[in-house]
C-alpha cells in the first residue's frame, strides 16, 4: 500500500518539479499515531524555501486530490530534507565530495558498520571517505552495493 502511494505520489509531483528546476530527495508514507503523512523533501543547488515548497505543496496536493491514491485522511508535508541530507544514489555521493558524510553498511568493512568523515571521492562505484581515529587520519574504500544509508553530517 505505502509503496504504491508513493510510486504515484512520484509520478504526480515530478513533473511540478522539473518546471521548477527542483528535485525530489526523498518521500515517505507512514502511520504516527492515528495519524497518516506523505512527506514529500525537495531540494535544489543552494537550498530551498519555504514559498517554493508552499508552491509545490499547493500544486501535488490538488494533483493528488484528482487522482485519489490515497483513500484515509492524511497530512501532506513538503519540505527540505534539512542539513543531514540523505544520499540516497552515487550522484548525491558525487555532489557532496568534500562534504561531511555519515554512511551505515550492510556488513563490515575494517571491523567497522559505521563510518563519518570526509567524502573523498566517488569512482568505479567505490566512495572512499577519510575520517579519524583518534588524531590519526584513515581512508576507507567502500563498495556503493554494501551502503545500506548515507547523508550528509554535520560537524560540530
Amino acid at each position: 500500500m505505502s509503496s504504491k502511494v508513493i510510486e504515484i505520489t512520484t509520478e504526480l509531483v515530478n513533473p511540478i518539479l522539473e518546471e521548477k528546476n527542483l528535485e525530489l530527495v526523498d518521500m515517505e508514507y507512514v502511520k504516527e499515531g492515528k495519524n497518516w503523512f506523505l512527506r514529500v523533501y525537495i531540494d535544489k543547488e543552494g537550498g530551498i524555501d519555504i514559498v517554493e515548497c508552499g508552491e509545490v505543496s499547493e500544486q501535488l496536493s490538488e494533483k493528488l486530490d484528482e487522482a485519489d491514491p490515497i483513500k484515509e485522511a492524511y497530512f501532506l508535508e513538503v519540505s527540505s530534507p534539512g542539513v543531514e541530507k540523505p544520499l540516497k544514489t552515487l550522484e548525491d555521493f558525487k555532489k557532496n565530495i568534500g562534504n561531511n558524510v555519515f554512511v551505515k553498511l550492510y556488513e563490515k568493512i575494517d571491523g567497522e558498520k559505521t563510518y563519518e568523515g570526509i567524502l573523498q571521492n566517488v569512482e568505479n562505484g567505490t566512495v572512499s571517505i577519510e575520517y579519524k581515529i583518534k588524531t590519526r587520519k584513515k581512508i576507507v574504500e567502500i563498495p556503493y552495493e554494501k551502503v545500506a544509508k548515507a547523508r550528509l553530517a554535520v560537524m560540530f
